[in-house]
């Protein structure tokens, strides 16, 4: 028996991949949301329809989703600012330097049987793993 709370992330995890495949479909491109969102702000115009009506959509989908199910907006609070955006540029530069997100390696490399994507998804796991056992550590939070 699969259990309730398990439902909408299957469900999530459905939509992603039929999003992900029409995109490739139907435009020819990588759902990476990295490279939508900078292609958003740097490409020619033609090039910004669809990116801002998939970066719409991932927010319409959010919204419908705690609309439909009545659900909260998760939220955390009590983290500093300052640490936030230099975490936040810290993505963004990883970002580039990785030549893509996880969305875009993750998901759509892999699938596509990419050895770098591979690389690279197991690379952003294994950093990921080792930064939040440090913060864990040094913070005193409980592992």
């Amino acid at each position: 028996m699969i259990e309730s709370n398990l439902a909408p992330a299957l469900l999530g995890g459905a939509l992603i991949g039929l999003s992900a495949v029409l995109l490739l479909w139907l435009n020819g491109r990588i759902a990476g949301i990295s490279g939508i969102l900078y292609g958003l702000f740097t490409r020619q115009s033609d090039e910004r329809n669809w990116r801002l009506l998939f970066v719409v959509g991932l927010v319409l989908g959010g919204v419908i989703y705690q609309v439909v199910t009545n659900a909260p907006l998760a939220t955390r609070t009590g983290f500093s600012l300052p640490i936030l955006i230099v975490a936040g540029l810290l993505v963004g530069i990883g970002s580039r330097l990785g030549s893509g997100c996880t969305s875009g390696h993750g998901v759509c490399g892999i699938s596509r049987l990419s050895q770098r994507s591979v690389l690279a998804t197991i690379t952003f796991i294994t950093t990921a793993i080792i930064t939040a056992t440090v913060v864990r550590l040094i913070s005193g939070a409980s592992l």
